[in-house]
């Protein structure tokens, strides 16, 4: 039977196909014509000289002296014990924790071969796993005043805590506990009156204050829980004498919670709720910023809180003043003196009555502009300095005087950028030194580069003030900036990587 003619081959011959009634198979003698398969013919190039690969030499720049690589994905958070410097511990988004010493890295820096050619520097070698997370470490911190425990909080809502001995270099697994689904900070309390004390803040707006012990069964005491965030609890600060610690959230809320009761015990609390002395939100039109509040800072005096949002904005907001006098011997144990201080216990107010005041606790003293988008970070000198600085998304810092009503010192537009476009300022902090140095700045960025800035007016470098930068990450656009970083007394940074390494950068105080 003859095939329909009505959708014809597209040969220049009419085919004439049989199917057999059995089989329906094509007969090969019945083809009365064969098209040849010549292959695949390529396309033509747009290039005319024939399409040769080009090769781009591109030439990086790293002036660290030393590096860590074990991390298999971003580096998203960094910490350094507080009396051994050379101990660091970095957290990251394979899960995993690192305890490095960099006092080895001198043996690792590269040195030349036999016949001079410079070889591949070894990295620096872990001495410690911080393991157990099953998501991503987004913060890591030792606890005060000693370093004598580490802790991790992670994606997957865990709080974990490894004990170490005094060098920093041997680590045990404590104990975890979980209470939240994702934690998104964690900040120890500064004070040695209030020991091995961390507060963390979660995604569902809860605020978690743990004391660290070695007491077998009460590893992590929980000192106190708040719930009056109604969204994710964004960032913490502890004051600098450890009585009192300020949160924020996307809700634009900022609490300032009496952790241990030394604010009610001298009547500074609010009269409706005795859990913290200062209580603000976006229904009062003053205080709102629109967006949520992600940054937040106290300085040393303790005076205000500092927070910031969106569009640059960022409001100052008075702190009571509480008259404390130390214990004639500050706890240094982990026996849990922390929680053994609560309601004013192991404190006590000073001689002179009636030297504890509210002042201007709760008052917005101000309403600053830094910056075009999110202030992404605020940071305080120490004294005698009376500076502010704020980092914000658009690249910029800007330096304010916090002694004469927050005045602009100094604006510096793009302070991180790269060749295309501004790169935001992830992390920026003073040098912790009184006097001579005090006034030097760190910063880092999405642009892959550690600053340092002189935030004196009339410096050489006027109009911005810079002393130094250190290359080595890959830019933002190459998913390389600083997450964040860490500098001890100011000699030396170390580094956090989105491209998954720490560098560490010889960071002199005088040029």
């Amino acid at each position: 039977m003859a095939a329909p003619n009505s959708n014809p081959p597209h040969q220049e011959e009419e085919v004439d196909i049989d199917y057999h009634d059995e089989d329906n198979t094509l007969d090969a003698e019945e083809a009365e014509e064969v098209i040849e398969d010549d292959g695949d013919v390529p396309m033509d190039s747009d290039d005319e000289e024939g399409g040769q690969d080009m090769q781009m030499e591109i030439e990086i720049q790293n002036d660290s002296f030393a590096h860590f690589d074990e991390h298999k994905d971003s580096i998203f958070c960094i910490a350094q014990h507080p009396v051994n410097q050379e101990i660091v511990a970095t957290g990251g988004g394979d899960d995993i924790g690192y305890i490095i010493d960099l006092s080895t890295a001198s043996t690792a820096a590269a040195q030349p071969s036999e016949d001079g050619a410079q070889v591949e520097r070894e990295g620096l070698r872990s001495v410690f796993t911080l393991d157990g997370h099953k998501d991503s470490i987004n913060s890591i911190a030792f606890s005060l005043p000693k370093g004598q425990f580490v802790a991790t909080a992670g994606l997957d809502g865990k709080l974990r805590v490894w004990q170490g001995v005094p060098d920093g270099k041997k680590w045990k697994f404590l104990a975890e506990a979980q209470e939240v689904e994702e934690i998104n900070w964690l900040v120890a309390n500064p004070s040695p009156s209030h020991p091995n004390v961390i507060a963390l803040g979660a995604n569902d707006g809860s605020v978690w204050v743990y004391q660290l012990n070695t007491e077998k069964g009460n590893e992590l005491q929980v000192l106190q829980a708040y719930y009056l965030h109604t969204e994710s609890c964004t960032g913490g600060a502890w004051s600098a004498d450890g009585s009192l610690l300020a949160t924020i959230s996307e809700d634009s809320s900022l609490y300032v919670w009496d952790v241990f009761g030394d604010a009610a015990s001298q009547g500074l609390t609010s009269t409706s709720d005795s859990q913290y002395v200062v209580g603000l939100n976006g229904l009062d039109e003053r205080f709102r910023v629109e967006g949520g509040l992600y940054s937040i800072a106290i300085p040393p005096t303790g005076a205000f809180v500092a927070v910031g949002g969106p569009e640059g904005q960022i409001r100052i907001i008075g702190l009571p003043r509480l008259s404390l006098t130390a214990p004639a011997e500050a706890s240094t144990s982990s026996g849990g003196g922390g929680a053994k201080n609560k309601a004013a216990g192991g404190k006590q107010v000073a001689a002179k009555g009636g030297a504890s005041s509210a002042g201007q606790a709760g008052q917005i003293l101000a309403s600053l502009q830094a910056g075009s988008d999110n202030v992404e970070c605020i940071s305080f000198s120490s004294a005698p300095l009376t500076l502010m600085a704020a980092g914000n998304v658009d690249g910029s810092i800007t330096l304010f005087d916090t002694a004469h009503r927050f005045a602009v010192r100094r604006r510096i537009e793009d302070a991180h950028a790269d060749e295309d476009s501004p790169q935001a300022v992830v992390k920026l902090e003073f040098v912790r030194k009184e006097g001579a140095g005090g006034w030097l700045l760190t910063s880092a960025g999405y642009d892959g580069v550690l600053r340092r800035w002189d935030t004196r007016g009339g410096t050489a470098a006027a109009a911005r003030g810079l002393v130094g930068e250190w290359k080595g990450h890959r830019g933002g656009g190459e998913g390389g900036g600083i997450m964040g970083f860490v500098q001890g007394n100011g000699e030396a940074v170390v580094t956090a990587g989105d491209d998954h390494v720490a560098l560490v950068f010889k960071t002199p105080l005088t040029q």
